[in-house]
């Protein structure tokens, strides 16, 4: 059940707000991007708080001309969860659930853009994961696809985004890996904890949204899955839900570990429907604070901003910190009737050890 009140960075738990806990690596964090309808224009942004380690981070990357340029800030949170500003960059609840804004300014980068969802956002099912006796991770988590309206700055190069700009933005809160690795984890290490795989679809179509997600432990086997299929303006609890959606046909590029496509089938009433991805443009994840240097919730000082750029023609995309990516992607659904549908979204791909299913060892 989500409240308005889940907009805001002030979760105790993986619980909504009326629950309370007091694990050290609690989150609770915003995440926001946007594309143009050419797929020529690609931003995000994540914000995380992190009580009980007393900072706060957020991050704005954009692509331009093969360049992801991106912008980081840490602060010490002084235990103020409702300050939503991290240096140069601020979010703004305008209308909980429905309407959020994002204003940078710094270090060459600027950027305002409105969110506006559109439909009410799905919650995700819980995710629980173990290592022994510690919970590794548990956290709940919104999704919402959203049309984009605003403009970014690049060295005083302003562009408005383009009409018809869609993406996605999400919440979660709960318990994950934050900050410092753990000196000290739970012995003896459990098998099927050695590897991560994790694939997340959030899709855009004329008048609808697709979303998919899949964790599988290194054998292959799902221990948290969903696809919805939501049509716009729709309220809570509404849309087409099955935990029996696929990603099938994935091919890895050589030497890496990036999916060069796959087809989503997802069972809908009348039949299985058949989404099948092109990704056309790759964006490091790294460069809004998912691993590297800047990795979520990493102590730096008062507060310290720092202005990156990665050339991604020259990225090594087999090195560890390139492993997590969202490949945008254009997609093409085709129903049970044989109707077909374009759309776009994103094909986030994070395989860490192990997945037999793909060869990885």
């Amino acid at each position: 059940m989500l409240t308005k009140a889940d907009d805001f960075p002030i979760h105790q738990t993986p619980e909504p707000v009326a629950y309370a806990g007091t694990d050290r690596n609690f989150y609770d964090r915003y995440f926001f991007n946007g594309y143009s309808p050419d797929g020529a224009t690609y931003f995000a942004v994540a914000f995380g708080v992190y009580p009980h380690l007393n900072v706060a981070d957020a991050h704005f990357a954009v692509i331009r001309d093969g360049v992801e340029h991106c912008l980081h800030a840490s602060k010490i949170l002084h235990s103020e969860r409702l300050d939503l500003t991290v240096g140069p960059m601020t979010i703004e609840v305008v209308e909980p659930l429905q309407v959020l804004k994002v204003k940078v300014n710094g270090e060459g980068l600027e950027a305002e853009i409105t969110f506006t969802g559109r439909a009410f956002p799905i919650e995700e099912p819980r995710f629980i994961r173990r290592m022994g006796p510690r919970a590794f991770m548990d956290y709940t988590r919104l999704t919402q696809n959203v049309r984009c309206e605003g403009w970014i700055a690049v060295d005083g190069d302003r562009r408005d985004l383009p009409a018809g700009s869609v993406g996605t933005r999400d919440r979660s809160w709960g318990v994950r890996p934050v900050g410092a690795p753990d000196p000290q984890p739970p012995v003896p290490l459990d098998p099927a904890l050695m590897g991560f795989f994790w694939q997340w679809t959030p899709l855009n179509f004329e008048r609808e949204s697709v979303f998919f997600h899949v964790n599988a432990d290194p054998q292959g086997t799902p221990w948290n899955t969903r696809a919805v299929v939501l049509p716009d303006g729709a309220a809570q609890g509404e849309g087409h839900v099955t935990e029996a959606a696929r990603m099938t046909a994935v091919e890895l590029a050589p030497g890496t570990r990036h999916a060069k496509g796959g087809v989503l089938e997802l069972p809908l009433p009348e039949g299985v429907a058949k989404i099948r991805f092109e990704p056309i443009l790759t964006f490091l994840m790294r460069g809004i604070g998912y691993s590297g240097a800047w990795r979520h919730g990493a102590y730096k000082g008062e507060l310290v901003v720092e202005r990156e750029a990665i050339d991604l023609a020259a990225a090594d995309m087999a090195a560890p910190e390139n492993v997590h990516i969202q490949a945008l992607s254009k997609v093409t659904m085709a129903r049970p009737d044989g109707a077909e549908q374009m759309g776009m979204g994103i094909f986030e791909q994070l395989i860490a050890g192990p997945y037999k299913p793909y060869g990885l060892g």
